[in-house]
């Protein structure tokens, strides 16, 4: 039994004198940001959502797929349903909304037509 504990008191005394004598600390979150930089980075404004998602059809039998947004400024527009939207934007609600070549739009969230203008088709009334 003196054996044994002998045994292991060399086994732990060998252990710990691997262990080096530096501190080891470790900080979750790094170091503190700088409070004077969060500061001059002023107010940060969310983007605009969807207030509303619509279907027109146009007098050319057309399909327009138009996700209206709620800056009541802008809205993105799709001539088929899985394709990438267009946005158009105004400078001001209620002014007509105009995008990339070709692409505009005049109306409103609420309204059961609009004026919806995309490549290769003049701009024409619309029906929800």
């Amino acid at each position: 039994m003196t054996r044994t504990s002998l045994t292991l008191a060399l086994a732990a005394a060998a252990a710990l004198a691997g262990c080096g004598k530096e501190d080891h600390n470790i900080v979750a979150g790094g170091p503190e940001p700088d409070e004077t930089a969060n500061a001059s980075n002023g107010p940060v404004a969310l983007p605009p959502s969807i207030v509303s998602s619509k279907i027109y059809r146009c007098a050319d039998n057309k399909i327009v797929y138009v996700d209206w947004m709620s800056d009541n400024k802008s809205a993105h527009i799709r001539t088929d349903k899985g394709a990438t939207p267009t946005p158009v934007t105004a400078a001001e609600a209620g002014q007509p909304m105009v995008g990339p070549t070709g692409y505009s739009l005049e109306g409103s969230t609420g309204g059961a037509s609009a004026k919806i203008g995309v490549p290769g088709h003049p701009a024409q009334i619309c029906k929800a």
